[in-house]
């Protein structure tokens, strides 16, 4: 299974930038889509997850700043990152769940948030 992110880049803080993760197969096949980000010298963390029925889920520190949706006619999902901080600068990665535990990761985007 394979999971394309794009959409990172540079942008000055208070900007925004919108991620994209396009997903090979179908996304119902998976029982969660998630964003993570890992920054220079700090574990990989969770930033958003969205699941087949219900609301997404938001770290704390992302929240009313981020919006993760989902368009499943397309088997894709999106991160809109608004007023960004110098502390979301990370590479950010897709993440996809089965069921049955196996586990899938794109191979990153970078977002850098600088003046």
């Amino acid at each position: 299974e394979q999971l394309l992110e794009s959409g990172g880049g540079l942008v000055q803080p208070g900007g925004s930038l919108r991620l994209s993760c396009a997903i090979s197969g179908s996304i119902f096949r998976y029982d969660a889509v998630g964003w993570y980000r890992q920054a220079p010298g700090k574990q990989r963390e969770l930033v958003a997850q969205i699941f087949p029925t219900g609301l997404p889920m938001y770290a704390d520190g992302v929240k009313g700043r981020f919006t993760m949706s989902r368009n499943d006619a397309m088997d894709t999902v999106y991160l809109q990152m608004n007023r960004l901080e110098p502390e979301d600068t990370a590479v950010y990665y897709c993440n996809a769940q089965e069921q049955n535990g196996s586990d899938y990761w794109g191979q990153g985007t970078q977002v850098t948030v600088s003046s």
